[in-house]
């Protein structure tokens, strides 16, 4: 019976050994034609109300990441130490609708870093970053609503062409203060009450004409005073040549004085 037993369990052992070995090889096999993605530490993906959805809030990135998966449709990579956004930095994110870089480093936006979202994003939040100035370019064909608060702004024409042609992100435009200005009065003021009461770019173009004209008077005024100069410069030459002449004998000084005439006329 011993040996009878035995002779059964071996192609059953067999069996299931092949078996183990066949699913390890299939295991390894589709490791190696579908490699897990590598996220930074702190990413991770999830899906939220239905929404395929990426986060990787306080990373400690300093860098928009690579490899975020293309069917992301929202984007959060607010609280790290990004300082700036490059061009194309979401060109590979065509169903991207909310993007949240609030509470980070950035100073620095280039144009066409949001380039490849105009059809589909619909929220954008830079708030609490460092930005100073930003091209209206930046933002050319963007739809969607974006939230600048409580950013260190510089006040001046060129914020208010970017104001013009962005669509705010509601409450927020309270936030958008003058830490610096061209008008030294308007530092603390939210912006949209600056441009209520002061049109800066024409302000600034004022302030160009008016300074083309001081220019233009200096120069004007140079050339004058050198031609004043040459004028009495020659008239005091010719004085003196005259009282020379006059030193002269007579005969001598008529001939001289005669030639003095003619050289002045």
């Amino acid at each position: 019976v011993t040996v009878a037993r035995g002779v059964l369990l071996h192609p059953i052992t067999m069996g299931l050994l092949l078996q183990s070995l066949f699913l390890l090889l299939l295991l390894l096999l589709g490791s190696c034609l579908h490699p897990a993605a590598a996220f930074p530490k702190g990413c991770y993906p999830s899906e939220e109300e239905g929404l395929k959805t990426f986060r990787c809030s306080n990373a400690q990135l300093t860098e928009v990441p690579r490899d975020i998966p293309n069917d992301t449709n929202k984007l959060y990579l607010d609280s790290n130490q990004i300082p700036f956004l490059p061009r194309d930095a979401f060109r590979d994110l065509p169903l991207l609708l909310e993007l949240d870089l609030s509470h980070n480093a950035i100073a620095r936006i280039e144009s066409g870093a949001f380039q490849g979202l105009a059809e589909h994003l619909h929220s954008l939040d830079l708030s609490s970053n460092r930005l100073v100035s930003v091209s209206k370019d930046t933002f050319s064909n963007l739809k969607a609503k974006v939230n600048l608060s409580n950013n260190p702004w510089l006040c001046d024409c060129r914020l208010q062409e970017l104001i013009r042609v962005v669509e705010l992100a509601a409450d927020s435009s309270g936030g958008i203060v003058c830490d610096s200005s061209t008008q030294e009065e308007q530092v603390g003021k939210a912006f949209l009450q600056v441009m209520a009461d002061t049109d800066l770019c024409n302000v600034y173009k004022k302030t160009t004409d008016i300074a083309m004209l001081v220019t233009m008077f200096g120069w004007f005024a140079m050339v004058i005073s050198y031609l004043v100069y040459y004028v009495r410069q020659n008239q005091e030459d010719a004085r003196r040549h005259l009282e020379y002449l006059k030193s002269l004998p007579s005969k001598q000084r008529r001939s001289e004085e005669s030639s003095t005439i003619s050289t002045v006329v």
